[in-house]
């Protein structure tokens, strides 16, 4: 190769190249899928809570194979539709009498994380119907949420992995390049929040907000092995204000340039957003900002 190659952060060597070479010639009946999990075990590639990374691993795979640098098998099973494409979650009914009392009247919430329960239906399902950007299935680290009151949804929240580039939020920060590569996944993006319509309780949105803060760390931890320390969010000028993160304590940070990730004109192509921070640590920067060599040493 005239240079190295990388993929997702890890730099892949001429040494590696062969080394798969090898591995996929030593495994002539596996399917693209069990080369995937066999090489991340081969290589140790794991997610902190120990879990494969063998999505990223068959990403880098058919990678270099579309580069003519390796041969994998033939694919075995048609490809998943594309996500424009991809169905919509099944409907699932529920109660949509009208809810509209004080916070006081509402009583006790109860914060249930749905992601790999059978609630998660109904919470695909909420978003679709009534979340005005619909659902969209997450990439990645993500939690989802469904909020009951009265024995009843009231609320949807959904959490994703954290943008890994976002100006204003890096500068808030103030880490290092090497530092954000090695702890984005300490952040957490807030991708959907829902007060469901037919709920009308003054305030009930930052009190979600308040009660997420205190918990979502520790969910976040039971799921993947690791803490979040910031949590952040994009809000549209144009369609919201913002009034429930500003009355839950979150800061603005700034906006986005409105160029998105794959930006290649550098020119806005999409509505600027303003960004929202919140920090879950008081240290958080310190946290945030360490390099595997500093803590090394």
């Amino acid at each position: 190769m005239s240079k190295p190659l990388s993929y997702r952060h890890r730099t892949i060597s001429d040494e590696d190249i062969v080394f798969i070479r090898n591995f996929i010639a030593a495994h002539p009946a596996s399917s693209r899928r069990d080369l995937s999990k066999k090489l991340c075990e081969a290589w140790n590639w794991v997610q902190p809570n120990g879990a494969l990374r063998d999505m990223v691993c068959r990403g880098m795979m058919l990678m270099l194979h579309r580069a003519g640098l390796i041969e994998l098998p033939a694919a075995r099973h048609a490809p998943r539709q594309l996500s424009g494409e991809r169905a919509k979650p099944a409907l699932v009914q529920s109660d949509e009498s009208p809810m509209q009392v004080s916070l006081a009247q509402l009583g006790a919430l109860s914060l249930h994380q749905v992601r790999r329960t059978p609630e998660e239906a109904l919470f695909n399902s909420l978003i679709e119907q009534h979340h005005y950007l619909g659902y969209t299935q997450p990439v990645g680290e993500h939690l989802k949420y469904l909020v009951y009151a009265q024995g009843r949804p009231v609320a949807c929240l959904a959490w994703s992995s954290s943008p890994r580039h976002l100006g204003s939020r890096d500068r808030h920060i103030g880490w290092s390049k090497e530092a954000r590569l090695a702890n984005i996944n300490l952040l957490a993006y807030n991708t959907r929040f829902l007060i469901l319509p037919w709920v009308r309780v003054p305030h009930l949105a930052s009190h979600i907000l308040g009660r997420m803060a205190r918990t979502l760390s520790t969910d976040w931890s039971a799921l993947y092995g690791h803490p979040i320390f910031f949590l952040e969010t994009f809000i549209d000028p144009q369609r919201f204000k913002g009034t429930c993160y500003r009355a839950a304590n979150w800061q603005l940070l700034g906006e986005t340039t409105g160029r998105g990730k794959n930006d290649q004109t550098h020119k806005a192509n999409r509505p600027i957003k303003q960004v929202l921070g919140y920090a879950l640590a008081k240290d958080f920067r310190s946290r945030l900002k360490a390099t595997p060599s500093a803590t090394a040493a």
